[in-house]
């Protein structure tokens, strides 16, 4: 924490009082930590108690200017090493998520370029609802890191989720963000996510029921831990994470085209997209109408991408193929590893309803050449994420050293 640049939001919410403590223990620990107050926050708090606190200049209004020579917010923005916002209020967040920058703390968040943290705190209703927790959704699929409120009785009256993570908590979360791996930097990771849809008609199509969410999960591991991440993602209703080169397609064959274009430049493969398998043979014009009892309607296979990436593989890639399986996962898996010629198959049972097709936990088995076999615990999609990155970059350095 030692000379580290924090920016420590405020907004006007009674947990404003925690926020001293919080800047109190970055000082501490040798953080140069500089404060931004809403209008509200002072309401609640004196910016005089920050700085004596940080012995910095704290903000308030966008348009105190005290150096001609910079744009405040721009210059806080640009020497940030982590902007942490602490009491986040619903008001704030929806700010974020929507981009609106109408104070100094809000302009300074969409400038920087600086890692992200929110800890929110309000009512237990208000952060159970729906708007909020979707604005909490957005903002987290563009990369926004957040720790949760904790459970007890709060200032209204009310005793549920709401309450202002501890600053002890918050300090570790801030320490752990700081010290976190850049150690895919240099290498270019190539992932695939979500469904294809196979059209039957103009407004019919065939698919499947996934989400995305694991592919999604690689994608920003990967972009965080330095690599640089190209997605070749079906339809979903995600946010692509912030930082990575998106490619979207429809189909089985557009997802081929894609992938192979894109796989001279890849240095590790994961195939984690569901592609259907078949194809309608023909694809009407118009809406097919309902005049009789029965369809028949006559598939063809897609092309098999993970076998031709296999196929076309330089030596020094690693490819890691996926496996959604209902049965018997580890006979399945075996077979694809062999059949394919890949490195790994990642593979889940989507028939249990907590792991299954969009959900946010999975718990995988991990299958590679030579008897390896790995079988994780239930976990986000995003901890799993980040241990195949772990588990793929020893096996690529190792390869490297042979």
């Amino acid at each position: 924490m030692e000379g580290k640049r924090i920016v420590l939001g405020v907004t006007g919410g009674i947990a404003a009082y925690k926020a001293a403590d919080l800047c109190s223990r970055l000082s501490k620990l040798g953080a140069k930590v500089q404060v931004i107050m809403t209008a509200g926050a002072t309401r609640f708090i004196t910016p005089l108690t920050f700085q004596t606190l940080s012995r910095h200049h704290v903000f308030v209004d966008v348009f105190e200017e005290q150096d001609p020579s910079v744009v405040s917010h721009i210059d806080v923005a640009d020497h940030a090493d982590l902007m942490v916002i602490a009491p986040a209020t619903a008001n704030l967040i929806a700010k974020m998520a929507h981009g609106i920058a109408d104070d100094m703390l809000t302009t300074t968040a969409l400038a920087t370029r600086a890692p992200i943290l929110v800890a929110p705190a309000m009512n237990v209703h208000m952060y159970q609802h729906w708007t909020v927790q979707e604005n909490i959704a957005r903002l987290k699929a563009r990369g926004v890191e957040f720790i949760d409120p904790v459970e007890g009785l709060l200032a209204c009256g009310y005793e549920g989720q709401g309450k202002l993570a501890e600053p002890a908590d918050i300090v570790a979360k801030i320490q752990s963000m700081l010290a976190k791996k850049r150690d895919w930097s240099g290498r270019t990771v190539l992932v695939t996510a979500g469904p294809t849809r196979e059209p039957l008609d103009p407004v019919r199509f065939f698919s499947n029921r996934s989400s995305g969410k694991m592919g999604y999960a690689i994608a920003e591991a990967a972009q965080k831990r330095g690599a640089r991440v190209l997605l070749v993602t079906g339809p979903t209703r995600l946010l692509p994470p912030a930082g990575v080169e998106v490619f979207a397609v429809e189909t089985a064959d557009q997802m081929y085209e894609t992938v192979l274009s894109l796989l001279p430049d890849a240095d590790v493969v994961f195939k984690s997209a569901a592609v259907a398998d078949y194809a309608p043979v023909q694809v009407a014009e118009q809406k097919i109408k309902k005049v009789s009892d029965q369809i028949q309607v006559q598939l063809r296979r897609t092309p098999d991408i993970l076998a031709e990436i296999c196929k076309r593989r330089r030596p020094d890639q690693c490819i890691v193929g996926f496996a959604a399986e209902t049965e018997q996962v580890s006979r399945y898996a075996l077979d694809k590893l062999e059949r394919k010629g890949a490195d790994f198959i990642v593979a889940n049972d989507v028939s249990q309803a907590d792991i299954g097709f969009d959900t946010d936990a999975n718990r995988v088995e991990v299958y590679g050449r030579n008897g390896f076999f790995h079988t994780w615990p239930k976990m986000s999609k995003r901890e799993v994420a980040d241990r195949l990155l772990d588990l793929i970059l020893k096996h690529v350095l190792e390869k490297e050293t042979r």
